[in-house]
């Protein structure tokens, strides 16, 4: 495995530039009762507000304005989990672009819904990410499509990392910024912004317990398989690539800290982003609200004293599931998916 080409914080400031017209600079708002718990200023960088409903617009739209003409020509394709592939369907529609998106079984039918509704062809492929990753191959190989991967990609990268630049420039005194982890395309963008302009600063990611992937990956010191499994965070599903080219050796060596919240504390942090702030959030997004009521950032080397940032990285949550999660039920999905 080698980092094909390193992603520099001059990428991050050029992908700005490009996507500036194209995507939203969201918000970055304080939270008093989050505060009060934490006992120290936090933040919230309000990511779930972008125009699709989550962070991915940033990267998919720098990758799709990056392709020459003739590439834009003959389409775009991906594997998703969701987020990516509605992001994707809509960086193709504003250039003019066929989008194919693939995703498994396991991808809600509102993300699959959103996907078609902006005019992307969504095919369901298997049980997994690999799976669907097969037909994003034959699609590539045989019908000549440009693969835009959903975080192992440069230019995927340095959209996500404008993210780090926004919150630094909104609250400069930032000590700590809490990712959610997947893949790793959000947390290593960010991960070079952030170090680059408050070196001193600390980026932690969170993921959900049930087939976390990059945190697999960190322990056993190279990317490994994992078995995907439903979750109330299923953006952050999906493995992280035996080939991986870039985010591995980036989260390795950037972020400090990866921690595991259990799904039982992920539906608290979606109940209580809307309870507290009345804000709609699907479970990916609700991880580091999750690990800051679960006490788990004490267990890592934040000092638990400087100004933390916790990204809301995305709203495109199950309507009825969100209902189900606010009126106190903390669904099994593995169970419940079973017994379907």
């Amino acid at each position: 495995m080698e980092c094909l080409m390193p992603i520099a914080f001059t990428d991050i400031l050029k992908a700005r530039q490009r996507i500036a017209p194209y995507v939203r600079r969201t918000p970055l708002a304080e939270s008093p009762v989050l505060s009060d718990r934490a006992g120290r200023p936090v933040t919230l960088k309000l990511e779930h507000y972008q125009t699709t409903g989550a962070f991915k617009l940033r990267g998919a739209t720098n990758a799709v304005l990056a392709l020459s003409e003739d590439e834009r020509a003959a389409g775009v394709t991906a594997a998703s989990t969701g987020n990516h592939g509605r992001a994707l369907s809509h960086a193709a529609r504003a250039t003019g672009a066929r989008a194919i998106i693939c995703m498994s079984k396991l991808v809600p039918d509102n993300k699959v819904r959103a996907i078609k509704a902006l005019g992307a062809e969504a095919r369901i492929i298997g049980m997994s990410q690999d799976d669907a990753q097969v037909e994003v191959d034959r699609l590539v190989s045989e019908g000549g499509m440009t693969m835009i991967p959903p975080f192992d990609h440069a230019d995927v990268i340095a959209g996500q990392g404008t993210i780090g630049i926004e919150i630094l420039e909104d609250a400069p005194e930032t000590g700590t910024v809490v990712v959610p982890l997947s893949g790793g395309g959000l947390i290593a963008g960010i991960a070079r912004a952030v170090k680059t302009l408050s070196p001193d600063a600390k980026v932690i990611g969170v993921t959900m317990d049930k087939g976390a992937a990059m945190h697999e990956a960190l322990k056993a010191g190279h990317p490994v398989p994992v078995t995907e499994l439903p979750s109330l965070a299923d953006s952050l599903g999906g493995g992280i690539g035996e080939n991986n080219a870039h985010t591995f050796e980036m989260v390795r060596d950037l972020v400090d800290e990866a921690l595991l919240v259990t799904e039982a504390e992920i539906a608290e942090g979606i109940r209580f982003a809307y309870t507290e702030h009345g804000e709609v959030i699907e479970g990916a997004a609700a991880v580091g609200i999750a690990a800051l009521l679960a006490g788990k950032l004490q267990s890592t080397g934040d000092d638990g004293t400087g100004p933390l940032t916790l990204l809301l990285s995305g709203k495109n949550i199950d309507p009825d599931l969100h209902r189900r999660i606010i009126n106190g039920e903390n669904p099994d999905l593995e169970r419940e998916a079973a017994h379907a």
